[in-house]
Order: structure tokens, then C-alpha cells, then sequence
């Protein structure tokens, strides 16, 4: 599982052909009902269902045209300049007044009801073009503005998920350069080991190879996927225990506990592994009896905490051999976490006493949609 960027929807402002319309009619029926109580103080004979006919009318062809405009001319209203505006933009808008007006005085030729009997179809445009001019301009001019800042706003919104893909495809990126780097490390450790026990034990050199083998098919079958349930990476992490069993036969007692309601919790892919490797290296193989390591992993509200603590040097002492190369390990882990979860998780490790260690992390609680109904394996 890739990091995903954020999803956004397509239209980030409500500018439907139905929304936008039947708001811009609302608005003229708002006007209607003013308009109605002053031509009624004023003496005229008009209902209000005549004027919120008229008004609403009146505001719905401005919605439709406006709307007409905006899907066919969409590209020119972002983009159109000062002087298009002038030469193109105001022509139009002049024209389109001049038509709107003419529809609506033939569908309302006696609006204020008898004040225009006996008057010509031309006059009434004429007078109804002169008296409503300022409002006409200002509706289309309105509406052309307001959908140049939709195509502003888009535009912006746009360019910020273009943002989000490249950054999150550079995280993807940064996160499988580092699986590629921890691989061969882990990889040549373990075949160190190997060598190692070839000398003295040919069986535990064979059952050693035979387990680097299952670990190598688990990492080949997971390919690019960064994030796993919690029981693969356990499995994996499990596997490994096993082999350092083989080498370190009674030197080190260990235990893995985890809560069961984590079975299918995500997490970063290999990210126990390197640090109970660097446990083995810089801890636990210092010692010739009686080491001890601990894995326990447990839900903390929203979040899952991994602790494991071993036995072996101190954090002084270890120091010394970390400063000679081998910080590849936790260096990769803690880079991994940023990348994944950023601020939302935290990595520390500290000293409980001169001779126990302990590494904890907690990341953000996801859970795998591809629950797996079985029971963990896992426990005290």
C-alpha cells in the first residue's frame, strides 16, 4: 500500500447548472417582495403574485444566461484580459441587456399592471432598457466576476493536488530507495551469520539458510507495498527471531506480546526487524548468558506503540560502536516514519538501566480493510 494523496472533489464550490440557477431565482424573489411593498405604498394595483412572477422570472433568464455563458465561454472568463474585458466583454454584456429586456417585456408587457396601455412594444423595451441598465450591467458583470473567481478558485485547487501527487510520489520514492538500502543490510548480516556457523555447525547453517530463504520470499512477495497488517509484520519479525535462536542457542531469552485487537493494524513494512536486529548487534551479542529481549506491542488510545527492550550494553557504550557505521538500521526506521506519518508518530530510545535498552514507537492506529477474521498467534 503507497502512500495516496489526499482526495478532493472535483467541484469544490457548488456551481451546479440547478444550484446555481435556483439561488439566483431565490435572490429574485427576495427582490420581487421588496419591489411589491413599494409599489403597493406607492398606489399601484399589482398582487404579489404578479410581481413575484415578473422578478422571478426576470432572475431565472439571468441565471440561465449567465450559466450558458460560463459553460461555453468558460476558458475565456478565466483567462480574459483588461482589454478583452473592454473591447469584448462589455459589447456583449450591452447586448445581452438589450435582448434579456426584450423577452422580458413581451412576457410581461403591462408590468406594473395598466401603466404601460397603449404603449408600443419598442417604447416599453426602450424605457425598461433605460431604467434598468445600472441593475442589468451590474447582474452580468456579477456573474461574469463571479465565475472568473470559481476559475481562479479551481485553478489554485487545481495546482495544489498537482502539489500533493508529486510531493507524495517523492515520499513513495524516498520510502523504497530506503527498503532497498535496508535489504542487502539485512541481508549481508545474515549471510555473516552463516559463514559464521558454517565453521562449527553445518545443520544450523543449513536450517539458517533455509529461513533467510522464507524471509527473502516474504520480502519478494510484498514488492512495493509499504504498508502490512501487523501479523505479517510480526510473521516476519518471528521468522527472524528464529534464526538468531539458531545462532545464539540459550544465550537469549525472549517473548513477543501483542494485543490482539491489532491482528490487522498497519504498519510500515520491515519496521520491527531493523530494530531487533540492532538489538542482537549492538546488545544482546555482548553478552554470554541470560540475555534477555522483549517485543510488545499494544493499543494506546488512537495509536499503536511498539516497545521492545533488551538487555546487553548501555546506550554509552553502544554508542562508540554506532558511530563506526552501523546507525543504518534505526536511521532507516525513524526516516521511514517520518516520510509515512510525518508529526503523527514519535521514535525514542532510551536507557532503563546500565544494562537494558529500550526503542519505542507509535504510529497513527489504521486499520487493514482487508480484515482477517483469524486469531493471532501472538501472546504472553
Amino acid at each position: 500500500m503507497k502512500l495516496q494523496p489526499p482526495t478532493r472533489a472535483e467541484k469544490p464550490l457548488p456551481v451546479g447548472p440547478v444550484v446555481f440557477i435556483s439561488g439566483f431565482t431565490l435572490v429574485g424573489l427576495l427582490f420581487a417582495a421588496q419591489e411589491w411593498v413599494n409599489m403597493h405604498r406607492a398606489g399601484y394595483a399589482s398582487g404579489p403574485a404578479y410581481a413575484l412572477e415578473s422578478w422571478g422570472t426576470q432572475y431565472f433568464m439571468w441565471a440561465v444566461i449567465s450559466w450558458m455563458l460560463w459553460r461555453r465561454f468558460r476558458s475565456f472568463i478565466d483567462n480574459a484580459s483588461v482589454v478583452q474585458m473592454i473591447t469584448i466583454v462589455l459589447p456583449v454584456g450591452l447586448v445581452t441587456c438589450i435582448l434579456e429586456e426584450m423577452v422580458w417585456v413581451a412576457l410581461f408587457p403591462q408590468y406594473p399592471k395598466g401603466h404601460h396601455i397603449g404603449v408600443s412594444y419598442l417604447t416599453r423595451v426602450e424605457w425598461n432598457f433605460k431604467d434598468d441598465l445600472v441593475e442589468s450591467m451590474a447582474i452580468f458583470w456579477g456573474a461574469f466576476f463571479f465565475f472568473r473567481g470559481i476559475g481562479y478558485y479551481q485553478q489554485l485547487r487545481e495546482k495544489e493536488t498537482v502539489a500533493v501527487q508529486l510531493e507524495t510520489q517523492l515520499a513513495n520514492a524516498k520510502i523504497a530507495a530506503l527498503r532497498m538500502q535496508l535489504n542487502p543490510h539485512f541481508l549481508f548480516n545474515t549471510m555473516n551469520s552463516i559463514s559464521s556457523l558454517m565453521r562449527i555447525d553445518i545443520d544450523a547453517a543449513d536450517s539458517l539458510l533455509e529461513q533467510l530463504s522464507s524471509l527473502l520470499r516474504m520480502t519478494l512477495e510484498r514488492r512495493d507495498v509499504q504498508l502490512i497488517p501487523l501479523h505479517d509484520e510480526i510473521e516476519f519479525t518471528e521468522t527472524y527471531l528464529a534464526m538468531q535462536d539458531r545462532r545464539y542457542a540459550g544465550r537469549v531469552t525472549r517473548r513477543v506480546i501483542v494485543d490482539p485487537v491489532l491482528h490487522d493494524a498497519l504498519v510500515p513494512a520491515m519496521i520491527l526487524q531493523p530494530i531487533v536486529e540492532n538489538a542482537y548487534v549492538h546488545g544482546l551479542s555482548k553478552l554470554d548468558r541470560k540475555g534477555t529481549l522483549s517485543i510488545e506491542v499494544s493499543k494506546d488510545g488512537e495509536q499503536v506503540k511498539a516497545l521492545v527492550t533488551n538487555s546487553g550494553l548501555g546506550l554509552e557504550a553502544a554508542s562508540a560502536e554506532q558511530l563506526n557505521g552501523h546507525r543504518l538500521g534505526l536511521a532507516n526506521v525513524k526516516n521511514r516514519l517520518r516520510l509515512h506519518y510525518g508529526e503523527s508518530c514519535a521514535f525514542s530510545i532510551r536507557e532503563i538501566d546500565h544494562a537494558r535498552v529500550q526503542v519505542s514507537i507509535t504510529i497513527p492506529l489504521q486499520l487493514s480493510a482487508d480484515s482477517v477474521e483469524t486469531l493471532t498467534r501472538y501472546g504472553a
